[in-house]
């Protein structure tokens, strides 16, 4: 007998009975990585002498490279696995079984390759802020893997300077694969001149939808839109977010604009239905993730929210809580794993960010995790094997088509002006 958990002589059956109760990544996501920290990150930046552009997503490039050769076909060719692979990732979001993860042992018994996986980032811009030294001296990171959010301006700045390593496609098997179609070539890195696939810099590690949800209990005709939200009958529940990035894409869906290909003038537009949602009394607040808890208490019976948070209320027991994608669309956001510049086991982590999009691999993530899962395959795993139809069934887990069509991507800030524009709109609004 040994004290070490080996996932290969598990009962597939209870995989998913040995994880523990644990906090979702969302209950750890602060309002500084985004919104008013962003404009603290601006300030950080120019603190440090370091240039503050900020870019849309994917817009800088290997052009930007300190080296130039640095993640081309004849870099990676040179690249030998080290076997030690530093990986940074969110508190409680992977898999857990009797204090251990059963997926990193047993990548570590098919490669040889060792993880040393640290729960550091509690947020996109202080984490940014740790690691931003470091890439400004030409040095390593401590990092091999860092997980960061694709509406956040902290990827930007990474995009922009030239800080992260371009990934090697010959290497993604079964990415290419089995990577689902709001993870393959997204807005944030698109496809280029260079690389037509898209994807040059960023996996997906995990998504969610920033949606609606609503108390079946005390509103019992049927949600389908952002207009529930202005809707006076509900006036003094309705709870709204803080985030201001968030508030404004849901202000410029409740007047019809996609939020990705928005003007400065939608955003004036869309700031002054907020601002009259406010003014006429039918918010109750702008919340942080504290939003949840006034869905559950009765404070709010409609509000935004996240989705991975309303699958988690209902597996609490809160079967009054229903979550709804609006007819208008709802944000998508993806947690992306990518390759820091100065890496110092860069093949040993392409190695692993390949092995997660293993369908019987990513099932046992996604199993523990309930967000959008980027391996629609994953699913038939946690249906047949691990034996759980609640997650396998889920549309929140598993986005039906109709879904899909309706995810809606963030706007990329072109300028650090644009980002004041945005913010100098939308957060006075929760004051």
């Amino acid at each position: 007998m040994t004290d070490e958990l080996d996932p290969t002589h598990i009962d597939p059956s209870i995989w998913r009975g040995l994880t523990q109760p644990r906090y979702t990544r969302r209950q750890m996501l602060k309002y500084a990585g985004m919104g008013a920290g962003t404009l603290g990150l601006s300030a950080f930046l120019a603190a440090c002498g370091t240039k503050g552009a900020l870019p849309s997503g994917g817009s800088g490039g290997s052009n930007n490279l300190p080296n130039a050769n640095v993640g081309n076909a004849s870099w990676w060719a040179k690249q030998q696995l080290h076997h030690q692979l530093e990986f940074a990732n969110w508190p409680y979001y992977i898999d857990v079984s009797h204090g251990k993860h059963p997926s990193l042992i047993k990548f570590t018994q098919q490669t040889g390759i060792k993880v040393d996986y640290r729960e550091v980032i509690q947020d996109n811009t202080g984490f940014f802020a740790k690691i931003q030294p470091s890439l400004q001296a030409g040095q390593s990171t401590g990092y091999d893997i860092i997980v960061m959010t694709n509406n956040s301006p902290a990827l930007g700045y990474l995009f922009e300077f030239g800080w992260l390593i371009p990934l090697d496609h010959s290497k993604m098997p079964n990415f290419n694969k089995y990577a689902g179609p709001l993870v393959k070539a997204p807005s944030w890195d698109p496809p280029t001149s260079k690389n037509p696939a898209g994807n040059t810099y960023t996996m997906a590690w995990q998504s969610g939808y920033t949606c609606m949800a609503y108390n079946t209990d005390e509103i019992k005709e049927p949600i389908t839109s952002v207009a529930s939200l202005f809707d006076p009958k509900y006036k003094g529940h309705i709870g709204m977010m803080s985030d201001p990035q968030e508030l404004g894409s849901l202000g410029l869906l409740a007047t019809g604009v996609k939020p990705a290909t928005s003007t400065q003038a939608q955003w004036k537009t869309a700031a002054d239905k907020l601002n009259a949602q406010k003014s006429a009394g039918l918010v109750r607040n702008y919340y942080d993730q504290s939003y949840i808890n006034a869905l559950k208490n009765g404070d709010t019976v409609v509000s935004m929210a996240w989705s991975g948070d309303i699958f988690q209320a209902n597996l609490s027991g809160y079967k009054n809580l229903k979550a709804v994608i609006p007819t208008e669309g709802a944000m998508f956001w993806t947690d992306n794993m990518c390759i820091p510049l100065y890496a110092q086991n860069p093949l040993d982590a392409m190695t692993y960010m390949d092995y997660v999009y293993d369908p019987s691999v990513q099932a046992v993530i996604e199993d523990y995790n309930n967000y959008v899962c980027p391996v629609p395959a994953a699913q038939e795993v946690i249906k047949t094997q691990l034996n759980d139809p609640v997650v396998a069934n889920s549309p929140l887990v598993f986005p039906t088509a109709s879904m899909v069509a309706l995810s809606r991507p963030y706007y990329q800030y072109k300028s650090q002006t644009e980002l004041n524009a945005w913010n100098n709109l939308f957060v006075p609004i929760t004051e």
